[in-house]
């Protein structure tokens, strides 16, 4: 999971403790997610996500928690573990956000927008390339969903993210639930920032479930997937085939069922086979 060309593992579901068992038994799956933070980086695994990788599946590790947005260089611990973690696990990738958590000492508990400007753009590569220099796999970056932005805005949503990308050869994490939430919540369309975005740069894809509030879409992870997003992966994928989406789940875990039924919506969404 190298970009494009490289390995296609099509549908996954993100691993998470309280949904073990169900992605335990997906006959089909080959490619899932865990949180970096979650996992001690001198091991021992979980032995459900152990099991996984015995069976051949790859396993990526999602940071949260490294603030790569910062203006504060990156915690040596926290670049240490996120890499412990990536070796750990063999993982093809790993994955963060193009966002920021803490500022002055002080944790968020959120992950929050960037300004988008020419200061933002070089703090976040100078993270970047102080956790490439500590990885042995390729990273990939997800651009957050916000419900608001920074006034003056130097650059666009597009070429803030392919100035980053450039600058760092990091690949893209396109989450298409954020595309969506971004747009709804600006008035914009969601299929031409697909077009300006660097869509040969996908190291993989999340999908996710949303509701709206108050005239506000939010990015939950705790409802289902709305057809909107899921209109998206048929427009992505009639652009470029990524090579894995990922059904991203973070609460309110319904029954098995229903948890199937949105892997299956995903698959034929994006043209790959059912995993279920």
């Amino acid at each position: 999971m190298t970009g494009n060309p490289g390995p296609t593992y099509g549908v996954g579901i993100g691993w998470r403790p309280e949904i073990a068992g169900f992605v335990a038994d997906l006959p089909g799956l080959r490619f899932t997610e865990v949180i970096a933070e979650s996992l001690p980086g001198g091991g021992p695994l979980p032995p459900a996500l152990a099991a996984l990788r015995a069976r051949g599946v790859a396993v990526v590790p999602h940071g949260v928690r490294l603030s790569l947005g910062g203006a504060e260089p990156v915690d040596p611990a926290r670049v240490r573990h996120f890499a412990e973690v990536a070796e750990l696990l063999g993982a093809p990738l790993a994955s963060e956000h193009i966002a920021f958590v803490r500022a002055g000492g002080l944790e968020a508990g959120h992950l929050l927008p960037l300004p988008r400007t020419r200061e933002a753009v070089d703090a976040m590569v100078a993270n970047v390339r102080r956790v490439q220099a500590e990885l042995a796999v390729p990273l990939a970056l997800e651009p957050i969903a916000a419900i608001f932005d920074w006034p003056d805005d130097e650059l666009d949503e597009a070429g803030f993210i392919t100035e980053i990308l450039d600058r760092t050869g990091a690949l893209l994490l396109l989450d298409v639930a954020n595309v969506y939430a971004n747009a709804r919540n600006r008035g914009t369309d969601p299929v031409a920032l697909l077009d300006r975005l660097p869509l040969e740069r996908i190291g993989y894809v999340h999908v996710a479930g949303g509701r709206a509030h108050d005239g506000i879409y939010h990015d939950t992870h705790t409802d289902p997937v709305p057809d909107a997003v899921l209109d998206l992966v048929t427009e992505l994928c009639a652009r470029h085939r990524p090579p894995a989406l990922l059904l991203e789940r973070d609460g309110d875990y319904p029954p098995a069922a229903a948890l199937r039924g949105e892997l299956d919506a995903i698959a034929e969404a994006s043209g790959y086979p059912t995993i279920t």
